[in-house]
């Protein structure tokens, strides 16, 4: 399983704009309303809390975990 590298602000950006992109799959009459099918995808990473293009990117916007030494 991926490691989680999709932060609260990240994740909330990305619900908004897979909720837009769907919302144009279905309210547009465009040929092009089919593109709106993108939205899955960062609907899926917002959800999951992992993106796979972070991970190859070494990228994270997850806070840091501090490890307490006890």
């Amino acid at each position: 399983m991926l490691a989680k590298n999709v932060g609260t602000a990240d994740r909330v950006v990305r619900v908004i704009i897979g909720i837009t992109l769907l919302v144009f799959l279905f309210w547009s009459d465009s040929p092009w309303r089919w593109a709106g099918l993108i939205g899955i995808v960062p609907l899926l990473t917002a959800f999951l809390g992992s993106c796979p293009l972070y991970s190859v990117l070494g990228l994270t916007t997850c806070p840091l975990e501090h490890k307490s030494a006890a």
